[in-house]
């Protein structure tokens, strides 16, 4: 059974993080999605709203949703993970991903593996997400209906 890891801050979750999830989701025995706390960071949605958000986006009997703070090659060893996966977006996003691939390696042997988003969701970021909401801009087409909610109820017009 190989269990993967997909991290990520998820603050709001995306259409783009459900793909590369949903994607795993059918590669892989078992999928967690791993939310990263991270206390120097002011996030819009608690770290439980996340995880409901999560939920509610992602009705597969194979994916969980957990999240932890400190290292991930920690959090890994903890939940027996097999491999971490990454979406990526552009090369930018390759270009930290190698390091903290590298680096994830070299503590703890897990290897991470990467996925090229959708083009459709290629320029899709939570902080644009976030950005557009704020302003009174539309994001049906960005989130899941849940998340649109979520963000609705932050920002009403």
């Amino acid at each position: 059974m190989t269990v993967a890891l997909v991290p990520g801050s998820f603050d709001p979750p995306t259409k783009g993080h459900i793909d590369v999830v949903e994607r795993c989701a059918n590669i892989f025995d078992e999928v967690v999605v791993g939310i990263v706390r991270n206390p120097s960071k002011n996030p819009l949605f608690s770290t439980e709203e996340r995880t409901e958000l999560l939920q509610a986006c992602l009705p597969y009997d194979n994916v969980s949703v957990d999240s932890f703070s400190g290292l991930l090659v920690d959090f890994t060893n903890r939940r027996n993970i097999d491999v971490i996966v990454k979406g990526l977006r552009a090369i930018t996003d390759f270009e930290y991903e190698i390091q903290m691939a590298q680096m994830n390696r070299h503590l703890s042997g897990i290897v991470t593996l990467f996925v090229a988003t959708k083009p459709e969701f290629g320029y899709l970021s939570s902080s644009l997400v976030k950005q557009v909401r704020s302003l009174g801009g539309d994001v049906d087409a960005l989130v899941p209906a849940p998340v649109k909610a979520a963000l609705d109820e932050r920002f009403p017009t």
